[in-house]
């Protein structure tokens, strides 16, 4: 079988590089070129290092129009710059990550149309798509965290923490992301104001459409690289049991997501494409806890999932990872 020949564009930052790396392990697929302008002419291993003898590719800063799939790594509002200045062949499916398409008055732009890539609600849609805007990292945790009970008709206000590690940040420095600050400390952000609530909104009022659930949203930022636990809380008067249930029952098709009985935490999911959920309650009190790896699931990993479902491959070619347990 032929295989998909993939461009990638902004291939220097961490979700840039998580992507180069699933792809040049993914049997599926061909990397025809990685796009930098900052860094044309280099090698790949030379940025990411890890990659030394792994790939010869060398970034560039030139595009062609021989791929099937392009695959945007842009900071957030450069991907729509980036489509108004340059002419995409219409033959070429696009999966973009960052936030430019993801909201319904957003996802269009010159003759594409963007569909919102969270494969445990839009996996249909997806099959059938030329153009998908990925998930944000934090909106992933949390929609996987409360899908189940948005299908049910249970949700009510909802107040959510979450924390994510470093690389959440980008790979620019700034005063919040050096080791010297970061290393035994935390810190609130965004309070409440968090970019990823208008694209969860849009997503739990698809499943459950009255209008008056509010979601309160406060981000941390922890002292750890990669990964994101969020927890939610609800009132809920089912029991335990059926509230499992619920979210066994949702998830019974959707290969990366667990429902698990015991606590959960980060290394499970961290460098895989899984996310896992636990369910606790006290009293009339409901518990939403949901981990991944904000760099895969939340991002690169995801994308590649979209990919395979966009081409007809098996959901989860190329994305069997080995978490980093120890």
């Amino acid at each position: 079988m032929r295989k998909i020949k993939a461009g990638i564009i902004g291939g220097a930052g961490y979700t840039g590089g998580e992507l180069i790396r699933l792809l040049l392990i993914h049997p599926g697929v061909e990397t025809s070129f990685i796009h930098s302008r900052s860094n044309a002419g280099k090698s790949v291993h030379t940025i990411h290092q890890d990659l030394l003898g792994d790939t010869d590719l060398k970034f560039t800063g030139e595009l062609n129009d021989n791929i099937d799939v392009l695959f945007l790594c842009l900071g957030h509002g450069e991907s729509k710059k980036f489509l108004t200045e340059n002419k995409i062949a219409d033959k070429i499916k696009i999966i973009d990550l960052a936030n430019d398409f993801r909201l319904t008055m957003q996802s269009e732009i010159a003759n594409r149309k963007f569909i919102y890539g969270l494969p445990e609600l839009n996996r249909d849609k997806i099959k059938t798509a030329a153009n998908i805007a990925n998930p944000g990292c934090f909106a992933t945790s949390i929609q996987l965290g409360l899908l189940p009970l948005a299908k049910a008709g249970l949700l009510t206000d909802i107040y959510t923490t979450g924390i994510t590690g470093s690389t959440g940040a980008g790979q620019s420095l700034s005063s919040t992301s050096h080791f010297s600050w970061r290393a035994n400390n935390i810190q609130a952000y965004k309070t409440l104001t968090h970019q990823h609530l208008g694209e969860i909104g849009e997503s739990l009022l698809h499943l459950q459409p009255k209008n008056d659930i509010e979601l309160s949203f406060v981000p941390w930022r922890g002292d750890f690289t990669r990964g994101i636990f969020v927890s939610s809380t609800l009132h809920c008067d089912l029991s335990l049991e059926e509230l499992n249930k619920i979210f066994e029952d949702y998830y019974s098709t959707h290969p990366f997501v667990q429902v698990s009985k015991d606590a959960i935490f980060l290394k499970q999911v961290v460098n895989t494409n899984k996310a896992v959920i636990q369910l606790e309650k006290a009293g009339s009190k409901l518990v939403v806890h949901s981990a991944i790896d904000n760099l895969l699931k939340g991002a690169s990993g995801q994308a590649v999932q979209n990919m395979n479902l966009l081409f007809g491959l098996d959901e989860t070619s190329g994305l069997k990872l080995k978490a980093n347990y120890f």
